[in-house]
């Protein structure tokens, strides 16, 4: 860990001076990370330009099903916008601060919205495969935290404040976006377990006791970080399997993966929904 955080601001900059350079003049203003099985919803930009991830200078590379390590740059409803297909997780051996390394680069970039997607499990029982929910808050239960280390106080405040890391502005037009869709969504709290073992029957209950909603093993370092760095954020789950003791199955990721498959069309559609509110009030 120390030895990756050596130059840490350096190696952001470095990554951040690539992007700019493969992306000419253009300049995004909302981020879209696709998570597990998402990623044909980059299929929507218009005029694409497509970065790979293994030619960015210090980029961490995922090795999880289904995130396919690409940058797409474009326009969705007329908005600048960057697609990252696939993201990078603390369960794949990584530090968190390599986790949250393409946050900080976003960050840098100016980028003004981050959305965060991800698959997660149902732990409301009120929850089935394949429904939505918009993240109003998590509960961290990873173990660790990507601002842990020393302070950079060029990207943050030493102890940044939580309580709106999800923008109430973005869940609001997230649900108006879902309405003019006629798409049904929930808010819900996210809780994030490290992994990358499935949560047992006796985690889900005690998620359930803490007032989770879904469970999964991503996001929210990524959040704290660009909450920290003043980027408005946004997080939108789909339930892609009862949580651990929910059901009567065993989890695989094979279910995971068809379950987001299913459900990318209302996903996409509602990630454009999103933008294009956001293009309307021009912000």
């Amino acid at each position: 860990m120390e030895r990756y955080m050596e130059g840490y601001y350096e190696k952001v900059s470095e990554a951040l001076r690539y992007l700019q350079s493969a992306a000419g003049d253009f300049q995004p203003k909302t981020a879209v990370v696709l998570g597990s099985g998402l990623g044909n919803i980059s299929e929507k930009v218009r005029d694409p330009r497509v970065v790979d991830v293994n030619d960015i200078p210090h980029w961490p590379r995922s090795t999880a099903p289904g995130h396919a390590g690409q940058i797409v740059l474009g326009k969705i409803e007329g908005r600048p916008v960057a697609l990252l297909k696939g993201r990078v997780h603390y369960y794949e051996g990584y530090d968190m601060r390599e986790v949250t390394f393409p946050t900080r680069v976003l960050g840098m970039w100016g980028i003004a919205q981050y959305i965060g997607t991800n698959a997660s499990g149902g732990v409301d029982a009120r929850l089935r495969p394949g429904d939505i929910v918009l993240v109003e808050d998590h509960i961290n239960y990873m173990g660790a935290n990507p601002l842990i280390g020393a302070a950079e106080l060029r990207w943050n405040a030493r102890f940044p404040d939580m309580t709106h890391a999800y923008n109430p502005r973005l869940l609001d037009l997230c649900e108006k976006a879902a309405s003019l869709q006629g798409i049904r969504v929930a808010r819900g709290v996210y809780i994030a377990f490290a992994g990358p073992s499935y949560e047992t029957p006796a985690e889900i209950k005690m998620a359930r006791v803490l007032g989770a909603s879904v469970v999964g093993m991503s996001t929210v370092p990524e959040v704290i970080v660009s909450s920290a760095m003043g980027m408005e954020t946004a997080v939108i789950s789909c339930v892609s399997n009862l949580a651990a003791g929910m059901g009567g199955g065993t989890l695989d990721e094979k279910e995971v993966l068809s379950v987001m498959g299913e459900a990318s069309d209302r996903m996409g559609s509602l990630i454009c929904g999103l933008v294009k509110q956001l293009e309307g009030a021009s912000l």
